[in-house]
């Protein structure tokens, strides 16, 4: 009777104890879900048109409904505010996101969606579209496909060279260097032969910034980042293996190399996606995973989401902070994102009392 008691206790504490792991993982997430919310409607309030912050949801929901009132006030909303709002959570969710993925996927903490040489080739292909003119079509969208294509150079490089050699989290950090370094000295080239005005818009795209994109590019940042979140999400289980090592997989009949190069190119076209749109914002990809797995551990099933919520909150509040620290001028997203991560990254650190690797 006794051993059955104790049973039963053990039992008991069993399942409070997955409760409460359970809902410190599904409340940090809700918590950075509630303050993104709140922080949006913030950011939706500032601008010289004074809107207040229950109204500019009121407004978004009208939009949506086709119920539009003052359209004054539903064009600064749905036209010149939200989309930057937009851009700045479908960014940081999928940079983050990918970020988690690459830092499991390589086992290695310093990881972040450009290891691969994304952000380098993107970045020559906006330089060439910039400085030259050239563009592989004309339009509206000619420097976003410029960036978007010679992004995913690296990304190939590295597939062939894993296709002649293993492809092994060295190898595949390693050709990601040489690769940016090459693609760092082409646009370098570039820039030498530019002038002051091409120079000026190329920082202004390498820095990052949410103000460079429109209503019409969210469509296409948010369906990439969504299925390229998805299928990192479903794959969450494998990578968890994988992040454990890869005899561990073999053993449980994953191809490591395999899954590795597939998880590879899924990142990489997600943050192709975002960095063609909104230029190159650095820190967030490297930061939020290491921030949401000192609070809710690395199981990539909670860790993905939970760094897709954080990513979200950090690029909102640092465009924020942008637009607000210097006004009317604005500083831009890239910049307060590293003065922001890397000291926020060094005191996390400093204050974590166990090895989240």
């Amino acid at each position: 009777m006794d051993t059955e008691i104790s049973a039963d206790i053990s039992e008991d504490e069993l399942v409070d104890t997955y409760g409460h792991y359970l809902l410190k993982k599904l409340g940090f997430i809700a918590i950075c879900v509630i303050v993104t919310v709140i922080v949006a409607g913030v950011a939706m309030t500032i601008g010289p048109y004074d809107i207040g912050f229950f109204e500019c949801y009121r407004i978004l929901f009208d939009h949506l409904m086709g119920n539009i009132g003052d359209v004054n006030k539903d064009w600064v909303i749905c036209e010149a505010r939200f989309p930057r709002i937009a851009a700045g959570i479908i960014a940081g969710v999928g940079l983050a996101c990918a970020g988690a993925v690459m830092q499991s996927t390589m086992k290695n903490p310093l990881a972040d969606p450009y290891t691969t040489g994304i952000s380098s080739g993107a970045s020559f292909g906006a330089t060439i579209a910039i400085v030259s003119g050239i563009t592989l079509i004309n339009g509206q969208f000619s420097l976003v496909l410029n960036a978007f294509i010679f992004s995913l150079i690296p990304t190939a490089v590295i597939v062939v060279v894993s296709a002649m050699k293993r492809a092994s989290p060295t190898t595949i950090i390693l050709a990601g260097i040489a690769v940016m370094y090459v693609f760092n000295a082409m646009t370098t080239v570039l820039m030498l032969m530019a002038d002051p005005n091409d120079m000026a818009d190329v920082y202004a795209w390498q820095v990052g910034s949410l103000g460079i994109t429109s209503k019409d590019d969210i469509p296409i940042m948010f369906v990439v980042t969504v299925i390229g979140v998805a299928i990192m999400w479903a794959l969450s289980g494998k990578i968890n293996v994988l992040a454990s090592g890869d005899e561990n997989a073999k053993t449980l009949g994953i191809d490591a190399d395999k899954l590795r190069i597939f998880c590879l190119i899924v990142v990489s076209l997600v943050a192709a996606a975002i960095v063609s749109f909104t230029g190159i914002i650095g820190f967030v990809g490297l930061v939020c995973p290491h921030v949401a797995r000192m609070f809710i551990g690395s199981d990539n099933k909670y860790l993905i989401p939970a760094s897709a919520a954080l990513g979200a909150l950090m690029l909102i509040v640092t465009d924020l902070i942008g637009k607000t620290i210097i006004a009317p001028a604005v500083l831009q997203v890239g910049v307060i994102t590293a003065f922001i991560g890397g000291p926020m990254l060094i005191y996390l650190l400093l204050k974590q009392k166990k090895e989240a690797w």
